[in-house]
């Protein structure tokens, strides 16, 4: 007989829209996919379909490095959704991608204590599966 999966045995799921597909398919691949304006080259993250600086409609999703810095975090310490019960305390953060200053991605750190996280310590992408068939771009410190 199958498992039955309760309630928090999975975290929230993200549902892909035109807009996003392209950047959860990129995680499932392992690629860090962030828009790009074609016709001033700004990057335009979170996705929509208007670059914020030029207003062009021609954007693409491009590959980008996957490194950055540490520019915010916080720890969090109650759940907001049944499966985070046990994996508190976690850390949340904002992470400055290093291809474009302002370009942020919100995200969690992972192994690494959290009286060692410094605002501007160099991390990196650690693609992490975290359910089946949910692989999310998780950052680390910078080897």
């Amino acid at each position: 007989m199958p498992t039955q999966l309760k309630a928090g045995d999975t975290p929230p799921v993200p549902v892909p829209t035109d807009v996003t597909r392209f950047f959860w398919e990129g995680v499932a691949r392992h690629e860090l996919l962030i828009l790009r304006c074609q016709s001033c080259g700004h990057y335009v993250h979170h996705p929509r379909i208007v670059c914020s600086r030029c207003q062009s409609t021609d954007l693409a999703p491009e590959q980008v490095s996957g490194r950055g810095t540490l520019y915010s975090h916080t720890v969090v310490m109650q759940a907001f959704h049944p499966y985070f019960v046990d994996k508190l305390p976690y850390v949340l953060a904002v992470v400055e991608l290093e291809e474009e200053p302002g370009l942020r991605l919100t995200t969690n750190i992972v192994d690494c204590p959290e009286d060692e996280l410094r605002i501007g310590m160099p991390v990196e992408v650690a693609f992490t599966e975290v359910a089946p068939g949910l692989t999310l771009p998780l950052f680390r410190r910078a080897a």
